[in-house]
């Protein structure tokens, strides 16, 4: 008898080969789900991140709102208490009561002011008007925040700034230190009709 050997292409190729592919594909899907699900659980931190991040900026935007709410009144236009007269959002108060340029400071720092700072033509104008307005006579005058009594010549407003000399509404020889009263000079300013000086 003769016994044939022969080689069967499932022997050749044999079951292991059809196993691996299996494992091998089955590992490459699982694979890439793994990296899909790590793709997917950055972008869900990541977002989650922002969303935190937007909600602290949203409450920040939220708080600074409430706060410039409360800051703001009502009326936009300031009002001014009774005896004041409003004009360009400020308040201005004359007083025809005699005295010094330190007793008027006084005077109009416990009603709540100071004595005026002058800063364009037309608020000047609107002083001029108003100090006419209040004459009895050529002689009357009412001071104005401005002196030069911390150094002489350097002349400041009250609130310590320089007067600014390129403005024009000035007379020419203003403010001077004119000696007419006292041989010191004069270390304030007034407002009224100019004096004829001899």
């Amino acid at each position: 008898k003769h016994n044939n050997l022969s080689v069967s292409s499932k022997c050749s190729t044999g079951e292991a080969p059809d196993r691996r592919s299996k494992v091998t594909a089955e590992r490459v899907a699982l694979l890439v789900l793994s990296a899909l699900l790590a793709a997917a659980l950055i972008v869900i931190y990541r977002l989650s991140f922002e969303n935190v991040h937007t909600k602290k900026s949203l409450q920040t935007l939220k708080d600074e709102h409430e706060a410039l709410r409360k800051n703001l009144t009502v009326d936009t236009c300031p009002k001014c208490e009774e005896g004041w007269e409003l004009h360009g959002g400020k308040c201005y108060y004359s007083s025809t009561r005699e005295s010094t340029w330190n007793q008027s400071r006084d005077y109009c720092r416990r009603k709540g002011g100071d004595l005026v700072k002058i800063d364009s033509r037309e608020e000047q104008f609107f002083l001029e008007l108003r100090v006419r307005k209040k004459m009895d006579n050529d002689e009357d005058r009412f001071w104005i925040g401005l002196t030069d009594s911390k150094e002489e010549g350097k002349w400041l407003w009250v609130d310590d700034s320089p007067l600014n000399t390129s403005l024009t509404f000035w007379i020419d020889t203003q403010p001077d230190n004119w000696p007419g009263d006292s041989p010191e000079g004069e270390d304030c300013v007034r407002m009224g009709k100019e004096k004829r000086r001899s």
